[in-house]
């Protein structure tokens, strides 16, 4: 995950562009439509997902009024709020509703946890080849390197680049600082989704719990830390982490097509300033709301989507090493012979999670 989101930043960086801008410059036009087309699927069904997962921890709060009332509330509110307000001051509020999922980290300490075995395992995974076991892993990789992750991170960066007041020169020193902070905030995601799967894993497993379908089987993961209150802060961190989630969604949608069409762009503009990029993030909102009436699971919606993630993943990683090792793109800024092992050996990893899934579906 370092590695890939490092070159996505790299490249960004030298180019002062974001990955489809680069991409529409340096490659064919047919490469860039198709890249779009796949991403923008499991995008829009990631949006929907965490929209419906927003309205089913609300109803769980409060029953009395439906999910779906819930859902377009929060996107109605969501939607005036980022033409409103800058993204990042939205962001500097909702962060702190995420301090529920420091929840996951007391959890498996509050219980009796076999220590020896957590480290084994999670070391020496238990390996079955069977669709089901190989769906959770393809949705596992696609949920932590995702394709929206490779837009957002190059947009963002290379829009910061623009706007920064000081004069920029692309050199060691910012290749450094920019690896230090993909670093440490890739390390610490991880570490939180740890916890997560391995409160998951200790608790609901044990209650006999081994096919979560509703959001009130997640939620009981938190009992033993919070009892009658588990289902509060699970809503918390579910609210808090869907609603930073969905605009940095969307916006990558909308960073796509601005970069397709040479248009204005950035989160940090008012709404009559770029326009055509927030229509675009308007639309995908809308798309992922009606997602919501077709009676999938948001549960079941995250998991698939994931999947779509992990499927298309490794062709556009495939790409982003190739403009990697492009010098007359990224000039002396090309890969390291590290980061090409690293972004080899990703693309090895979730290319054969995938093609097994595909077979073992098949089959």
């Amino acid at each position: 995950m370092i590695s890939i989101q490092e070159m996505c930043a790299r490249i960004a960086i030298v180019t002062h562009e974001g990955l489809a801008g680069v991409i529409k410059k340096n490659y064919s036009k047919k490469v860039l439509y198709l890249i779009v087309l796949i991403t923008f699927s499991a995008v829009i069904l990631n949006i929907g997902a965490d929209i419906s997962a927003i309205g089913a921890v609300s109803n769980l709060l409060v029953p009395q009024i439906s999910a779906v009332f819930f859902s377009i509330m929060f996107t109605i509110i969501l939607a005036l709020a980022l033409i409103k307000f800058k993204y990042r001051r939205i962001a500097s509020i909702l962060k702190w509703l995420c301090l529920a999922l420091l929840a996951y980290f007391v959890v498996p300490f509050l219980i009796k946890e076999n220590w020896q075995k957590v480290l084994t395992s999670t070391l020496i995974p238990s390996i079955q080849f069977n669709s089901s076991f190989l769906l959770i892993l393809v949705a596992l990789l696609g949920t932590t390197i995702s394709p929206y992750l490779f837009f957002w991170q190059a947009s963002s960066e290379a829009e910061e680049r623009r706007h920064s007041k000081k004069e920029f020169m692309v050199n060691k020193k910012v290749i450094r600082d920019m690896r230090f902070d993909v670093d440490i905030g890739m390390l610490f995601s991880n570490i939180v989704m740890f916890f997560i799967i391995l409160t998951a894993g200790t608790v609901l497993f044990s209650a006999g719990i081994t096919n979560i379908t509703t959001v009130q089987q997640a939620a009981i993961a938190l009992k033993p830390l919070a009892g009658n209150a588990s289902y509060l802060l699970f809503a918390l961190g579910v609210i808090g982490a869907g609603l930073l989630a969905i605009p940095v969604l969307a916006g990558s949608l909308s960073y796509i097509y601005a970069e397709i069409l040479d248009s204005k762009e950035g989160l940090d503009m008012k709404f009559n300033q770029a326009r055509g990029f927030y229509l675009v993030l308007l639309i995908a909102l809308g798309i992922g709301l009606l997602i919501n009436f077709i009676g999938i699971s948001p549960i079941t919606m995250l998991i698939y989507s994931a999947v779509l993630y992990g499927l298309i993943a490794p062709i556009l990683i495939l790409l982003i090493l190739h403009i990697s090792n492009n010098r007359k793109i990224l000039d002396q800024f090309v890969n390291s012979k590290l980061s090409n092992a690293l972004g080899i050996i990703t693309f090895i990893v979730m290319a054969v999670a995938a093609i097994l899934y595909l077979y073992l579906l098949l089959v």
